[in-house]
């Protein structure tokens, strides 16, 4: 954790233009794969499959664009703070068993039940 805390300290010395950038980057990448995601539902046979990979790549993209504004250090302690450490557990939880239900188990009946856990894990 803590070679992970002194990565992101470095990560934060950037400008604010180039924190903006990121953000609007890391952003635009996140909206483009949730829109595919659901474009895909329409694919017959793996379409609810590369639903859960766009849309578990899209909010992976989200959390990842706030670290530019809030600095990664910053966001990574306040993840891991006790009162959130159980909701960040879960959104991990989440996208990794998404993708789990999605290729291991071939499941896209399950998969799509993780993808509403995550979403309720990001609201919590």
């Amino acid at each position: 954790m803590d070679k992970l805390k002194s990565t992101a300290s470095e990560a934060s010395t950037l400008e604010w233009g180039k924190r903006m950038t990121g953000f609007i980057s890391c952003s635009v990448v996140a909206a483009v794969c949730l829109i595919l995601g659901v474009y895909m539902l329409c694919v017959p046979l793996i379409g609810p499959t590369l639903f859960t990979v766009f849309y578990t790549i899209g909010n992976t993209c989200g959390v990842c664009s706030t670290m530019f504004l809030m600095e990664p250090e910053k966001q990574l302690t306040l993840m891991f703070d006790e009162t959130r450490v159980h909701a960040t557990a879960a959104v991990i939880a989440c996208l990794v068993l998404t993708l789990c239900a999605a290729f291991w188990v071939k499941s896209a009946g399950l998969a799509l039940l993780f993808c509403i856990l995550q979403v309720l894990s990001f609201i919590w």
